[in-house]
């Protein structure tokens, strides 16, 4: 029982000492001072430059519909073709459309007559001139010069009472015609203006059997064919247009202050891996996402061959007026062990673990925001082997700290 409890402890004891391969091996007492390289912590001024991926969008994207009904007789254009504004796109059967304009046009002419017009121009300028007013106020007239050469022979005492009231009944029932002519008039007038409304809204009905690109575009769908019913509202066509062309990323809400509209933008795609397209900032959106803490940046490339395609995955390198004074270390004097990075610090001949926190990565180089400080050494060799106490050597000073300094940095 004794030797079977002996087994499984020295067992659980190797699975414990094997379970992490990055804990460092201490060196044997006796064997003397560990000969590292080392490298000073620099700091260098750098320009921050945000990076982010992202998707490509078209400038504008339309669905062009219908706004009549009626049969296709063409479809002028397809999948993929340029098209320019203005160019007609479809045509439908336009017979009906040309009746019921004749129809209107009949009307309008009908009216413009009983107004005493003769061009579609024309205006009723005083009701007055009306020919139907005109008769009725020449009715008026005779009426009340009738009227008074009664009245001036009854007062005479030739004339008949008789006489007299019948021509002032007569005068009375004219005028009154005539108030109704100005009224009839005016409703004319009116009518009129709704009957040219009528004709120019079935011009225009006329006019959109065919279909025109509103802008210059690429047809990026067709939805219809000829010998088609099409009724108001049903799309025919989708266009794109892809010069300029969006490129639509999310930035990291702490990068809001470095990112401002006009700035210049280097932008890569996979399908061309050798080359990059340049664009500038033109849309910054107002509010963060909170799902996510980011927001919405825009960058316009120009895409006159159009080689750039919607939906393309890109990656964006954005350059920004965010200039930082940081600390710099090699790559390899991190290391990585139970869950932190660890730097070791070397001063008079001892080592200090430290648990740092990085920044951005420059190259061979890495930015620490906390955990070292100017004028420090590093080691860059056998950390495997350092621990907080261990004494060691300095064989010589890295080389993979550059004395250049840094002109431009990468922000993830």
């Amino acid at each position: 029982m004794r030797l079977s409890c002996y087994f499984v402890s020295a067992a659980l004891a190797c699975g414990l000492a094997g379970c992490n391969r990055n804990q460092p091996v201490q060196a044997k007492q006796g064997s003397g001072p560990v000969k590292v390289m080392v490298a000073p912590v620099a700091v260098r001024q750098i320009q921050r430059n945000v990076e982010a991926v992202g998707s490509l969008f078209p400038y504008e994207e339309v669905t062009i519909s219908s706004e009549v009904e009626g049969v296709v007789q063409q479809v002028a254009v397809d999948l993929g073709d340029r098209v320019s504004q203005g160019q007609v796109l479809v045509r439908i059967s336009e017979e009906e459309q040309r009746y019921l304009l004749a129809q209107n046009e009949a009307q309008m002419r009908q009216v413009m007559e009983r107004l005493g017009l003769k061009l579609e121009t024309d205006r009723v300028r005083d009701i007055r001139q009306a020919p139907e007013v005109r008769r009725a106020q020449a009715d008026l007239s005779d009426a009340e010069q009738r009227y008074k050469r009664v009245r001036e022979l009854v007062e005479q005492g030739i004339g008949s009472r008789q006489d007299l009231d019948q021509s002032l009944a007569r005068f009375q029932s004219l005028q009154a015609g005539y108030d109704v002519s100005l009224n009839q008039a005016r409703n004319m007038v009116q009518e009129l203006e709704r009957v040219r409304a009528a004709v120019e809204l079935q011009r225009k009905r006329l006019r959109d059997t065919s279909i025109r690109a509103p802008f210059t575009a690429l047809v990026k769908e067709r939805q219809v064919n000829v010998g088609q019913l099409v009724r108001p509202n049903t799309p025919v066509f989708i266009l794109v247009k892809t010069d300029p062309i969006r490129l639509r990323i999310e930035a990291p809400e702490r990068m809001a202050p470095w990112i401002k509209n006009g700035q210049s933008a280097e932008v890569s795609l996979e399908a061309y891996p050798e080359r990059v397209f340049r664009g500038k900032i033109w849309r910054v959106a107002p509010t963060v996402e909170q799902s996510k803490r980011t927001f919405i940046v825009e960058a316009l490339i120009e895409n006159p061959s159009g080689e750039l395609k919607p939906g393309s995955y890109a990656k964006a390198r954005i350059r920004t007026d965010k200039y930082d004074n940081i600390r710099l270390i090699p790559a390899s004097a991190l290391y990585y062990i139970f869950g932190t990075n660890k730097a070791y610090v070397v001063s008079d001949g001892t080592v200090e673990a430290r648990d740092i926190k990085l920044g951005d990565r420059f190259g061979q180089q890495v930015e620490i925001i906390e955990g070292v400080n100017q004028g420090e050494q590093v080691a860059t060799s056998q950390l495997a082997r350092l621990d907080t106490g261990t004494q060691v050597e300095i064989a010589q000073k890295s080389e993979a700290s550059s004395h250049q300094p840094v002109a431009k940095g990468n922000s993830p």
